[in-house]
């Protein structure tokens, strides 16, 4: 009863203001895009939320700004204001018409909750109500918005909580929006690079899926899966150098190039979190990452290319083994596994796919499974929106299971 208080109590701090939508600040007509087999997948995953908190003030001056930005950037990435739908032959698609909503802009406040209070929180209890969609399947997206977005006045500052269909796009496209967005609310007249929205030539075939939603599709609390311990840990870069030194002690026998610095910190969180389950010496484990496939398909795509070009790569082994063998050991087995994923080997899972398509939910990456998600690529502490650089990114409480990491790059 103690932990339902304490909810209730959380949950009551923020407000709800008012609702409205952004269209884009111009008519742009009918649109219709194939989603591809890139896509199709994550129709069944949750919408991908993230949280970005800064310290300023004049909220209300703020929001209008963020609005007129929205307005101008939505103009290039207009697929965020459409909606999902279905063409005759029942292939989804992304849909665009300018009588749609646009894009749902919720204003809140939350004077209880403090800069220093999201920025020291491990878990993503204290910040789940200043996003929007929890819960939500992106298959839900044929009748809500693709895009949310949730401003909360804070105590002292502001907290921006966005929910993106992850249907239509992945993390690339995720920051290429918000970087763009930020760049017009900074004083720009244009996006700096365009998005890159024919989806079809990187994928052309039609695949229906007989999907549909549940019954009464849950918004937020009574679906959840065994209550998870979240904890947010810190890397500073001396401890990366010395994680990366261990790992490097000795090379990688194929090959002269040394791990990287990914492949060192997957292996450690990867070992760590093996130990910590305290698993059988027989009991196999899995490690899965979600590699961006632009640069590795065959043609390339360009780095704009707007919706989803990853995929998951798994590798896996003996508990025991991962123990019991240096650090070169596991750190290898993540290496191959990235190197292995080439266009020949896109085609094949492509392929593999099409021909008997499978939904997987969230959490379906493998047994005794650590996944790791987002990256430190993302320059997501560059997005300032012309009141500077944000306290705090982070990622919201969808799409989260035993096992889950999401990796970003830290705050200098």
């Amino acid at each position: 009863m103690a932990g339902d208080s304490g909810k209730k109590e959380e949950m009551s701090k923020v407000k709800i203001i008012s609702t409205s939508h952004v269209k884009p600040g111009k008519m742009i007509g009918r649109k219709e895009c194939q989603l591809v087999t890139f896509d199709l997948p994550y129709l069944a995953f949750h919408y991908n939320q993230k949280l970005l908190f800064y310290k300023c003030g004049e909220f209300e001056e703020k929001v209008e700004k963020l609005k007129d930005g929205l307005r101008v950037v939505l103009e290039e990435f207009y697929q965020l204001a459409g909606k999902l739908g279905k063409d005759e032959d029942g292939v989804f698609r992304v849909e665009y018409d300018d009588d749609m909503d646009g894009v749902e802009v919720v204003e809140a406040t939350a004077m209880e909750i403090g800069i220093e209070e999201l920025a020291a929180e491990d878990g993503t209890a204290s910040f789940k109500d200043l996003i929007p969609y929890n819960g939500v399947l992106n298959l839900e997206g044929l009748h809500r918005p693709l895009l949310s977005v949730q401003v909360t006045k804070l105590k002292d500052g502001v907290a921006m909580g966005c929910a993106f269909n992850h249907a239509i796009l992945d993390g690339t496209s995720t920051w290429h929006f918000m970087s763009s967005w930020a760049h017009i609310c900074s004083g720009s007249n244009s996006v700096p690079v365009s998005p890159f929205l024919e989806r079809t030539k990187v994928r052309n075939t039609r695949v229906k899926l007989d999907l549909s939603l549940p019954p009464n599709p849950v918004n937020g609390e009574a679906n959840q899966g065994p209550q998870l311990r979240e904890k947010l840990f810190r890397f500073s870069e001396a401890a990366i150098d010395k994680i990366k030194s261990k790992v490097n002690s000795t090379p990688p026998s194929e090959s002269s190039k040394p791990f990287s610095t990914f492949q060192s910190l997957a292996y450690h969180v990867w070992h760590h979190v093996t130990l910590a389950r305290e698993l059988k010496p027989q009991d196999y484990t899995v490690f899965t990452l979600f590699a961006d496939c632009r640069k590795r398909v065959d043609p390339p795509m360009p780095e704009s290319y707007f919706g989803n070009l990853i995929h998951a790569i798994f590798t896996v082994t003996a508990a025991g083994l991962l123990s019991a063998n240096p650090p070169q050991f596991g750190a290898s087995l993540v290496k191959k596994a990235i190197e292995a994923h080439n266009a020949k080997a896109i085609e094949e899972r492509n392929k593999e796919w099409e021909a008997a398509p499978k939904i997987f939910e969230y959490k379906d990456a493998g047994v005794n499974c650590v996944a790791v998600g987002s990256s430190p690529r993302f320059k997501v502490y560059d997005v300032d929106f012309g009141w500077g650089k944000p306290e705090g990114v982070r990622s919201g409480s969808n799409n989260r299971f035993d096992g889950m990491v999401y990796l970003y790059q830290g705050k200098s």
